[in-house]
């Protein structure tokens, strides 16, 4: 699991002054891509070599609002990987207190820049099993 720590900026949030359902998202991502990086699998390696991972599932379940200025925590866990997908958990948290904001999910699947569907090479999926 990695977390990643965030500040709500004033333009994430609407109308009535909670973020916008759109930014979770976003901020899962975020938390993937951070993921990936801290074990050594960086995006422009993966794109320099034809390879890109489109979301084919998203999922989000909202339990609690952030605000302005709140500082919040996104943890992801990588919960399957193979050689065709990868499977990320997300939890969203209120640092202050703990609050359970939004719990979700991602697949990926690996491509090529022509939208075929690739089996990972090695040098990237082992570094996705490699023992903690």
């Amino acid at each position: 699991m990695i977390t990643v720590r965030e500040k709500v900026r004033f333009v994430e949030t609407d109308m009535m002054g909670v973020v916008h359902h759109s930014n979770y998202f976003r901020w899962f991502e975020m938390a993937r891509v951070e993921y990936l990086r801290q074990i050594g699998v960086l995006l422009t390696d993966m794109m320099a070599d034809n390879i890109v991972f489109p979301i084919t599932e998203v999922d989000c379940k909202y339990r609690s609002s952030a605000k302005f200025d709140d500082y919040i925590l996104i943890e992801a866990v990588l919960a399957e990987a193979t050689k065709v997908k990868l499977v990320f958990t997300y939890r969203v948290l209120k640092e202050a207190d703990g609050t359970l904001l939004a719990t979700g999910s991602t697949q990926n699947v690996f491509t090529n820049n022509q939208g075929k569907i690739i089996r990972l090479p090695d040098k990237y999926f082992n570094k996705l099993h490699k023992p903690s």
